[in-house]
């Protein structure tokens, strides 16, 4: 509970390898981080992500947010904040959303916002080594990792070189989802990866004549689903049309969502 993810100096034998840790700066005490992961793109990973930054935000949490997904980042977008960041020779300085939560994402350092990020492995590496380590991300209740979808180059280098306290896993109710979940539930367990449990996002959509839900991928099969893979469910989220158009506008901070605000309020209560 005392770690302050700065293992340069660190004794206890906490089960991570230290030797390929990316060490942290001494100005950063960061509590917990938290990746945010899904099996596939398209399940509103980054959105949940940015929802539950803006709900602990709102409980009066000091919370930051590292965009990992480097060849399609959105997070600076549906949080209104402009591109550029500044820094010394040695320390970058986040962006700061208005509500104050910090971010670091590649679209914040390019010129054009739409430009592809068309780089190999290692460059992301180095990237999110500049991230993490290089970013004055100074006194942090919580980090939150918006990870690439799947299971590939990115996740591995997060998994295997920050100290990550645990995911959360974002997945949709359609047939597939047990498959995908799994493939995403089998690399955490390979990688000894904390699974603080499972959000099942676009679950319904609430009628708007007679306020009850409509499940358009079929019905939710978050509670069958944890229990196959033995993981926490935590929260089936509606479709939200409102959610989408404010991300679009850059607003996203205006949203008062009772069901982000529930999810915020498990995760924190989490014994991490």
């Amino acid at each position: 509970m005392s770690c302050n993810h700065n293992c340069g100096s660190c004794s206890s034998d906490c089960g991570k390898n230290k030797t390929i840790l990316f060490q942290n700066n001494e100005n950063n005490n960061i509590k917990k981080i938290i990746g945010i992961v899904s099996g596939k793109g398209g399940v509103g990973k980054s959105m949940v992500t940015s929802m539950i930054a803006i709900a602990l935000a709102k409980m009066g949490k000091k919370v930051g947010i590292l965009d990992s997904d480097i060849t399609g980042p959105s997070i600076p977008k549906a949080l209104g904040i402009k591109p550029g960041i500044d820094g010394t020779d040695t320390m970058l300085f986040p962006n700061e959303s208005k509500l104050g939560i910090k971010v670091m994402s590649i679209n914040l350092l390019m010129d054009d916002p739409e430009a592809p990020v068309l780089w190999r492995g290692p460059m992301i590496s180095s990237a999110l080594k500049q991230f993490y380590s290089d970013t004055l991300w100074g006194e942090l209740d919580y980090l939150l990792i918006d990870m690439p979808p799947g299971t590939g180059d990115v996740a591995l280098t997060i998994f295997q070189s920050i100290p990550v306290d645990g995911v959360v896993i974002v997945s949709t109710p359609q047939d597939l989802v047990k498959m995908i979940v799994g493939k995403a539930v089998s690399m955490c367990k390979q990688m000894n990866i904390n699974i603080l449990g499972l959000v099942e996002n676009m679950s319904y959509i609430i009628c708007p004549c007679c306020g009850n839900p409509i499940y358009p991928f079929g019905t939710s099969k978050l509670i069958e689903v944890s229990n196959h893979f033995e993981i926490k469910p935590l929260i089936s989220l509606p479709l939200m049309p409102s959610v989408a158009t404010l991300a679009d506008c850059g607003r996203l901070e205006d949203n008062d969502s009772e069901e982000f605000a529930n999810l915020a309020t498990k995760i924190d209560e989490l014994e991490i």
